[in-house]
Parts: structure tokens; sequence; C-alpha cells
């Protein structure tokens, strides 16, 4: 593998990858040779996959500045997240500087896309992707790994991701961080104040491995609808934004966006009509984007078990509860 490399095209453009090593080689040793003989067989392994991996990974970034003109019409009510994105871009399309994003927090209602955009954001930029949804939180140290002396402890996510994965500047989704309860003795976000910071996400030390790794160049996307319950030092080391909820009219181009996407991508889809109604795609429009794909998949098995080829109003769950819940723009 040299220096550069092309790694595969993604949405019409062909992301440029550099090697970076995400660990040394000779930390992992040190850390294996302490090892009692036949004891902490998991964290034994965990350094023998790494060993045999080796450090070096892919750090990508999009070989000129991509056409965004798709990610602002699929993702309307991300138009400032997008432009705010267009210019960091900007800056390293024709340098030899890495890719930089600051780190982002989408704050909005659920189901207005804010998972949607951070897997977007990843294929836009060629890199792959890791979730960690707080929300589910069993145990504080999803972030950063569990002491090998604990039972059933294992890595933390980025540890994971980094290590495991091809890349080492994945996009990190910290999905609902409003919702990590920090417990009595280990706040669950601890870790987010060193990996939001450059400098110090650089010598990154998940607590199972015990192996500094570079995290530096993680870019990080954190959802969540109410900022108010994420500490202060958390919300400094973030760029902001409100996310809304889609106007009528974006709501009526994010459904027929997706009847357009999940007509091409079935074989069956060739069977309904290219277009739906104005009456289907109204109606459509009162779902938050993350429901519509659901209603669009019932929607076309209703219409095909009535053996036509063009979805109607009747084919639609119910929309009325969802019209006041949702409170579109007007």
């Amino acid at each position: 593998m040299s220096a550069t490399d092309l790694v595969p095209v993604r949405d019409g453009h062909i992301p440029i990858a550099h090697m970076r090593a995400v660990y040394r080689v000779s930390d992992v040793e040190k850390r294996l040779d302490k090892l009692p003989h036949k004891e902490h067989e998991n964290l034994r392994a965990t350094y023998e996959r790494m060993l045999e991996r080796g450090p070096e990974r892919f750090q990508v970034k999009p070989s000129g500045l991509p056409v965004m003109d798709s990610l602002y019409d699929e993702l309307p009510n991300f138009t400032e997240v997008l432009d705010d994105i267009k210019r960091q871009l900007a800056l390293c399309e024709d340098s030899r500087d890495a890719l930089e994003i600051t780190p982002m927090l989408l704050l909005g209602p659920p189901g207005v896309g804010k998972t949607h955009f951070a897997r977007r954001l990843s294929q836009l930029l060629g890199t792959g992707m890791g979730f960690v949804p707080m929300s589910s939180l069993t145990a504080g140290w999803v972030l950063s790994g569990a002491s090998s002396q604990w039972k059933g402890a294992r890595p933390g996510k980025v540890f994971e991701t980094l290590v495991d994965g091809q890349y080492a500047n994945p996009v990190m989704v910290v999905d609902e961080i409003d919702k990590a309860g920090a417990e009595a003795t280990y706040d669950p976000l601890g870790a987010l104040y060193s990996l939001l910071e450059h400098d110090t996400a650089g010598t990154f030390t998940d607590e199972f491995a015990e192996v500094p790794i570079d995290a530096s160049q993680v870019i990080w996307v954190a959802t969540a609808n109410d900022e108010h319950a994420i500490p202060e030092p958390i919300l400094n080391r973030m760029n902001v934004y409100t996310v809304p909820v889609p106007d009528r009219d974006a709501a009526r181009r994010i459904a027929l966006r997706l009847y357009r996407t999940i007509r091409g991508e079935h074989d069956w889809g060739s069977r309904f009509e290219p277009e739906p109604s104005e009456a289907v795609l109204e109606r459509m429009s009162a779902l938050a984007p993350r429901e519509m794909r659901r209603a669009w998949m019932t929607a076309f098995g209703n219409a095909k078990l009535d053996r036509r080829s063009r979805i109607e109003e009747k084919d639609l769950p119910d929309t009325g509860s969802r019209r006041q819940g949702i409170g579109f723009v007007h």
C-alpha cells in the first residue's frame, strides 16, 4: 500500500486516502508481553488482533469539493449545517491538510432526520461510521471501554471503530446525547471531554486495552432533543445547530424523493407509476421524515395486493393523529 491511494467512488466523487497509524505496534507488544500466562484471554485476543491488522487506516477526504446539490434537496431542513460543512470542505480541497470538521450537535425533535443526516455525511466524505445510542446505555463505559479487571469487560465504541474499521477519520454518531444519565460513580460522557479536543484525542486511551489510540481525526456528530440536559463543557466543544421540522413544501419534496428512491431500488418498483399523485403527496407530507419510508412501503404493499400500479390515499397509514403532533411550519 502506497502513502496515497484511491478508495472506492462514493456519491460520484473519488475520496483520496492517505494512510495513518492509529496506534503504535510497540505499545501493543509491551502490553501483550506483560499479560500473565493463561489469564485475560479477551484482552490477549484484542492485542493479537491489533498486531495482526496493523495500525494503518485510511484517512480520507474528497478529491475536490463534492457536489452537494442532492443533499440540499434530500435534506432541506439541514441547509445551515450543509453550508457550514461546505465551507470546511473548501478549506482543505486543494491542500495537503487533512479533512477537519468541527464536532457538531444537531438539535431537533424526533424524526426530523438527524441520524439519517449523519449517515449521508459519512457517505459524502467517503469514510465509515460508528454509532453510539446513548439512550440505551446499560453502562457508562460504552465510549471509553471498561477495565479488563471487570467481568464481561470489553473495549469502547471509539476503540472498536478505529481498530476494527478501515478508517482513521470515521463519522462517530453519539445519538440522543441528552439521554445519557450520569451515574454517581461514572459520567457516561466523561470520555468526550478529551475526545472532542483535537490535542488530547490524539492519545485517547481505552480503559480496556490501555493502549493510546489516535482519535484526533474522528468526525463527531451528536444528536439531541434538548440541549439543557447536556453539560456546558460538551456544548462549548461543538457547533450547535437547531434543525427545524421541514415545512409542508419541504416535506412533500422529501416524500417524493423517497418514493422515487424506493421505486428505483426494487425490481417490483417498475410495476408502479413514476410519480405519486398530488393528493397522496399531501397526505405523506404530514409525516416525520423517518416515518415516510415505512409509510411508502405499506402503501406499495396495499396497492400491490389490490392489483394497482398507482398508490391511492386509502393505501397510506392513517396520518390524522400525526398532523398536530409533528407541528409543521407553514
